[in-house]
């Protein structure tokens, strides 16, 4: 898979909506700096659905 293309002005507004912290993109998903739940991506498109999020390690 190839890395999503997301704007960079979007990766500075976009929130985790479970804790409202900060997201890292990080391979294919963004990963919460707060509760580190992880979002994916869908043909360059954040899914940010708590339910959709992977739960941290």
């Amino acid at each position: 898979m190839n890395a999503p293309n997301l704007d960079p002005a979007l990766l500075e507004i976009i929130v985790c909506p479970a804790c409202r912290s900060g997201l890292d993109l990080v391979a294919e998903e963004l990963v919460c700096s707060g509760c580190g739940l992880a979002y994916p991506v869908r043909d360059d498109i954040p899914v940010l659905l708590v339910d959709e999020a992977r739960k941290p390690a």
